[in-house]
């Protein structure tokens, strides 16, 4: 097969591996929203799930698709085409939460595509085969669990008192616990989707390496049966481990956990094909700036979409009945002191009663004589 017919091959799989995993996130995401928060049984529960099942065959699908793509593909242009996932995944969500794509949603998808057809056009002619050797592979494993578990594991402190910002400046725009636990929650999130992503990029990469272990392509001697094997587990940890992650990331949504999984995805397994497997972009030392610019163009895109997302319901002129005041959600009124209230009126005295005129009064009867 020609190059120009494998760089081809290699687009048409990434694009089928990004419809599969886009499928697999809106799935996710629905799934998310209706799962109890996490606790004992919770993990017990999530594989109990058919939909969950659904999930994890669609994400099969895409890493089958994506796996293939590497083939054909170098890591530089088969990473950064993942990016559609969102593209493809807002759309999908839109549709199934019964609602119309907005405008900002589809200005993003096309920045987020120029930007990635900027990155497709400097990948360099690197060789698929080129992979990892297994000393390089056993320390970014090492290396990818330790900022794992640091992302995974972190719990930000809320801001504020519990009460919420509305609370404390008086606007009365908090919800619930008021948004400093939200704002906790959806922080956490975006650290799960941060190691989901970091997590399936170096799975790639590892995946590139057993590929070329199992066709003896490899540089040095032969690798052993159990080299193979450790290569095989902890490709399925890593693959495991970031599905989970981004499970727990879509509680907070779809959109902020899944372009951050998006971004995080394609700047491991680059950082990994760049500074370890010699892949380069084209024009040479101005192939770089435009990698970047390009970068830059779908980062916005991708900024966009995560700003798209259902309007407010303010915004949609509903008529709605008056929502009841909820605990933390306004400031909170201070009893009055006595002295604070006015003081009551003072009743007016009773007027003294006039005097009778004389022709009013009756005459005293005379004394009798004696």
């Amino acid at each position: 097969m020609s190059p120009a017919a494998g760089t081809v091959l290699a687009v048409l799989l990434s694009l089928v591996s990004a419809a599969g995993y886009a499928l697999a996130a809106v799935a996710q995401s629905r799934l998310a929203a209706a799962s109890a928060p996490d606790g004992h049984g919770a993990l017990r529960a999530l594989l109990a799930r058919g939909q969950w099942w659904w999930a994890v065959g669609l994400n099969a699908a895409g890493a089958l698709a994506h796996v293939a793509a590497l083939h054909y593909g170098p890591l530089t242009l088969v990473q950064p085409l993942g990016a559609l996932t969102l593209v493809a995944a807002l759309p999908l969500g839109a549709y199934c939460a019964r609602r119309r794509v907005t405008r900002t949603e589809w200005r993003g998808a096309l920045w987020t595509l120029g930007g990635l057809v900027g990155l497709v056009a400097m990948t360099g002619p690197a060789a698929p085969g080129e992979a990892l050797s297994l000393h390089e592979s056993l320390i970014v494993a090492a290396a990818t669990v330790l900022l794992i578990g640091a992302l995974a594991t972190g719990r930000p402190r809320p801001r504020g008192n519990g009460r919420g910002s509305a609370a404390a400046d008086g606007k009365g725009k908090g919800v619930g616990m008021g948004n400093g636990n939200g704002s906790g929650v959806r922080a956490r999130g975006l650290g799960h989707a941060t190691a989901s992503g970091i997590a399936s990029g170096v799975a790639s990469a590892l995946t590139q390496t057993l590929t070329a272990a199992l066709a003896l392509e490899l540089p040095g001697r032969e690798p052993a049966w159990w080299q193979t094997a450790l290569l095989a587990v902890l490709i399925s940890g890593f693959a495991a481990g970031g599905l989970l992650l981004s499970q727990t990331a879509y509680r907070g949504g779809l959109a902020a956990p899944l372009a951050v999984v998006n971004l995080s995805n394609p700047a491991a397994a680059a950082i990994i094909g760049v500074a370890l497997l010699g892949e380069t972009f084209r024009a040479g030392a101005w192939g770089w700036p435009v990698a970047v610019a390009a970068s830059l163009v779908a980062a916005r895109g991708v900024v966009l979409l995560t700003k798209g997302g259902t309007p407010a319901p303010e915004a949609r002129g509903a008529r709605t009945t008056p929502s009841p005041v909820i605990a933390g959600s306004g400031p909170v009124p201070q009893p009055r002191r006595l002295t604070d209230l006015p003081a009551p009126h003072p009743s007016p005295r009773p007027s003294p009663l006039p005097a009778p005129h004389a022709s009013e009064v009756e005459p005293a009867p005379a004394p009798l004589a004696g």
